[in-house]
């Protein structure tokens, strides 16, 4: 069994598709078939499921999946850590990251990662809290920033970035929109837009609700903020969000409206790294950026918005003005360090 037979192998899993597997690995599809074919005569069992027009795992591919990707990432990190020796960083970075995460600006860090090693090849992977941790918990990401990860879901380490209420939001002539706040007894009933469940904003938001004893119900799920907010200017239904949300552009119309009462809820975002393994060159470069660029505002107590809401505290950032040095948050040998 060969490293290039187990690369093969896993772009074929990821793509379900053999000619988008050859095109990513730059390789003939003929070649790419065949490589796949000696590792199941290998193996002595098929591992893809194939008909004309889909390809599929069978319980012997879903299986070695999860130890080609272990082995694939620990056969990088080996090439990585003879790199750094030699005084090179090179190879991949994969990080994850969560749709509008708090507390960091993704696009800002690669692209001062990528001035600083312009010969790391970096990719980026957007997706839920749940897939980023079976991304890193994996090796398939080297870190991801996640939100409302809690330690006993992670046996890793989690360095956290932002921590920040959330807020009800809703449409200008909603009913609760002229109100300065609204108890947790008032929102069964409500029509509620909401997020995908592995999402960060919806995980918090479930939990508040079940620890107020609140059941709802949400009638419009989306996958990106833009259209949660626009669904919400449109008078579709309302939405809890963390309260950076609510100082978008987007939602320049929208009231954002304190919750009262138990179960409020909070929004915390964290950097999660691996736990039985050790960091890779790129990933110690990256954190190592976010520890020289400690850029966090304090948590403030609840103000009054544009709109004459109070709202909850602002989020710690690790971009904008006011450097006011490492959160008390974060503790670890790879946190953010003075």
């Amino acid at each position: 069994m060969e490293l290039r037979q187990l690369e093969h192998f896993v772009a074929v899993a990821e793509e379900q598709h053999f000619t988008r597997a050859a095109e990513r690995l730059a390789v003939s599809q003929s070649g790419l078939s065949a490589s796949v074919r000696a590792l199941e005569q290998e193996l002595r069992t098929p591992l893809f499921s194939r008909t004309t027009r889909t390809v599929r795992l069978t319980e012997a591919g879903r299986a070695l999946l999860v130890e080609a990707e272990r082995t694939l990432a620990g056969a990088r990190a080996a090439r990585d850590a003879v790199d750094a020796v030699r005084g090179l960083l090179r190879g991949t970075l994969t990080v994850g990251v969560e749709q509008c995460v708090a507390g960091v600006s993704p696009a800002r860090l690669l692209a001062a990662f990528h001035r600083e090693h312009p010969q790391m090849e970096l990719r980026l992977r957007q997706e839920g809290t749940s897939s980023l941790l079976d991304g890193v918990a994996g090796g398939r990401l080297d870190l991801a920033f996640a939100a409302t990860v809690g330690p006993a879901e992670w046996r890793g380490e989690l360095v956290p970035l932002a921590r920040e209420r959330m807020v009800l939001l809703c449409a200008a002539g909603h009913a609760f929109a002229g109100r300065p706040e609204v108890g947790w007894e008032e929102l069964p009933g409500a029509s509620f837009i909401d997020f995908h469940p592995d999402w960060g904003p919806r995980r918090a938001a479930d939990e508040a609700f079940a620890a107020a004893g609140v059941r709802r119900t949400v009638g419009l799920e989306v996958n990106d903020v833009h259209s949660l907010l626009e669904l919400v200017q449109e008078g579709l239904g309302i939405a809890v969000v963390p309260h950076h949300f609510s100082r978008k552009p987007e939602a320049a119309r929208l009231v954002a409206v304190e919750l009262t009462g138990a179960g409020r809820p909070v929004y915390e975002s964290a950097v999660v790294l691996p736990a039985a393994r050790s960091l890779s060159p790129g990933a110690r470069a990256l954190m190592r950026l976010v520890r020289e660029d400690p850029v966090r505002e304090p948590v403030r107590e609840p103000v009054r918005d544009r709109c004459g809401n109070r709202c909850g505290a602002e989020p710690r950032s690790l971009t904008g003005p006011g450097a006011l040095g490492p959160s008390p948050y974060v503790s670890g040998p790879h946190a953010p360090g003075p």
